[in-house]
């Protein structure tokens, strides 16, 4: 049975992916067992675990604020700490599954191909494409870009004027695992809609308030992905 090395073993998305897989040995393992901002453990826990694939998910994510609150922390374990896992992984011959965001587009137009330009619009998107700089380096590897929400949507109000394409983190995860030994760089998201949209769609009795995003200049207007490459490769699942 081949393996996995899941960092962020504690995250939402990571505990999803362990709960759907049936078919890898995954080792879904927490900050302490593996801290991606010290690269001697790093290479400790490759090591000991021998994984044929490396899917990080492990990163300082929301709230987007915390960026600008404490650059430092930002840096260190989206950018250093995911170079760490890069030269662990070269070092290793390990594959590795990098787990991004739709926030390194400029987030102005929308519906966002893979080959299209990049320029986050916040000090978050900015430290998954410094992560993603690391993860070019190694020729065996995949970048997903995704656009991924809690199942069941954790808010009670949501957006009505900002265009997204959230995907619950249950079908990421079924996803995720799909992937994991394709290449290069893969749009993953849902339709494209509202915030409000979606969540009202998930449960209709659940009645959600409605908001106005006020700091689009750290939100963006449109940050939705067109996803049809992987819609074409799922195709073959």
């Amino acid at each position: 049975m081949r393996r996995i090395i899941l960092s962020g073993g504690e995250g939402e998305l990571a505990k999803k992916i362990f709960f759907f897989n049936k078919k890898y040995k995954i080792y879904a393992l927490n900050k302490k067992t593996l801290d991606i901002t010290n690269y001697k453990n790093v290479i400790k826990v490759i090591k000991k675990f021998k994984p044929n694939y490396f899917i990080h998910t492990a990163a300082l994510s929301s709230p987007m604020t915390q960026h600008e609150k404490d650059p430092i922390e930002s840096i260190n374990v989206n950018i250093i700490g995911t170079s760490n896992v890069v030269k662990a992984c070269y070092l290793s011959k390990t594959k590795l599954i990098y787990i991004s965001t739709n926030f390194v587009y400029p987030g102005k137009k929308g519906n966002y191909k893979e080959a299209e330009s990049l320029n986050p619009i916040n000090l978050y998107g900015w430290s998954k494409l410094g992560g993603e700089c690391a993860v070019k380096f190694l020729k065996d590897s995949l970048i997903i870009r995704a656009c991924i929400t809690k199942k069941p949507f954790p808010h009670k109000y949501a957006f009505t004027n900002y265009v997204t394409s959230f995907l619950s983190n249950d079908d990421a995860a079924k996803i995720i695992l799909k992937l994991v030994n394709k290449k290069g760089i893969i749009n993953m998201g849902g339709k494209i809609q509202t915030p409000y949209e979606y969540a009202i769609k998930e449960n209709k009795n659940i009645l959600r308030k409605k908001i106005s995003l006020k700091q689009k200049k750290k939100m963006g207007y449109d940050t939705s992905l067109d996803s049809s490459n992987l819609k074409n490769i799922l195709k073959n699942f």
